[in-house]
C-alpha cells in the first residue's frame, strides 16, 4: 500500500483529507478568534470525534466546557451524568497527583461539563483534547461520551483529563457546544468527524 502525504502537514490546517479513513468523515471545523463559543450542529452519525487542537483561552485559569441541545441549539441545558478523573504534573517537580474530580463531575446535572479546567493563558499556554459522542440521534438510548485531554496549566505543569458520562435523554442531540467558564476562546482550532 501506498502512503499518502498531507500536503498541509499539520492537523489543525486539515481542510480535505486526500485518503479514505473507512467511514470517517470530516463534516466540518471551526477556528477560534475571540470567540464566546463553538457550535456544531449534529446529524446522523453514529459516533462523533472532535479533535482540539491548541485552544488557548483570553483568560487565565479557566476552564473549556461543552453542554448539547435537544432543541437545536435555542438551549443548551440537557441533564448529564459524569465522572472525572485527571494526573498532573508540575514543571518544577513540587508536586504529582492522580485524583478523582468529586467536584466536577456531575450528577443529574444540566451545568455545562468540564472538559479541562485551570488553563492558563500565557502565550505559550493551550488545551489539546478528543471528544467522541456515541449515536447522539438516537430516540432510544441515553448519549454516552469519552473525553481525554490535555493542557498546560496556569499553574506550570501538564495535567491529563478524563472524562466520561451520557447525557441522560432519549431525545436526540443536535447540537453541541464548546466554550469556556469566563471569557473568550481566544484561539484554537476544533475538528468534528462523524463515524457510520
Amino acid at each position: 500500500m501506498a502512503l499518502t502525504k498531507l500536503n498541509n502537514k499539520a492537523v489543525a490546517n486539515v481542510t480535505s483529507i486526500p485518503v479514505a479513513l473507512g467511514d470517517m468523515v470530516l463534516v466540518s471545523s471551526a477556528t477560534a478568534s475571540s470567540s464566546a463559543s463553538i457550535e456544531f450542529s449534529l446529524g446522523n452519525y453514529k459516533e462523533y470525534k472532535f479533535f482540539f487542537v491548541d485552544i488557548h483561552p483570553q483568560n487565565n485559569a479557566v476552564n473549556f466546557q461543552i453542554n448539547f441541545s435537544s432543541d437545536n441549539g435555542s438551549n443548551y441545558n440537557v441533564v448529564k451524568t459524569t465522572t472525572v478523573f485527571n494526573t498532573y504534573h508540575f514543571e518544577n517537580d513540587a508536586a504529582t497527583a492522580l485524583t478523582y474530580q468529586s467536584g466536577q463531575d456531575l450528577a443529574q446535572s444540566s451545568s455545562d461539563q468540564i472538559l479541562l479546567d485551570a488553563i492558563g493563558n500565557d502565550n505559550d499556554q493551550s488545551h489539546v483534547g478528543i471528544i467522541q459522542l456515541f449515536n447522539p440521534s438516537s430516540t432510544t438510548y441515553v448519549k454516552n461520551f469519552i473525553a481525554t485531554s490535555n493542557r498546560y496549566w496556569e499553574g506550570d505543569g501538564t495535567a491529563e483529563h478524563f472524562v466520561a458520562g451520557y447525557a441522560n435523554t432519549t431525545s436526540a442531540l443536535t447540537n453541541i457546544i464548546f466554550r469556556m467558564s469566563s471569557g473568550n476562546i481566544d484561539a484554537g482550532k476544533i475538528l468534528m468527524f462523524g463515524i457510520n
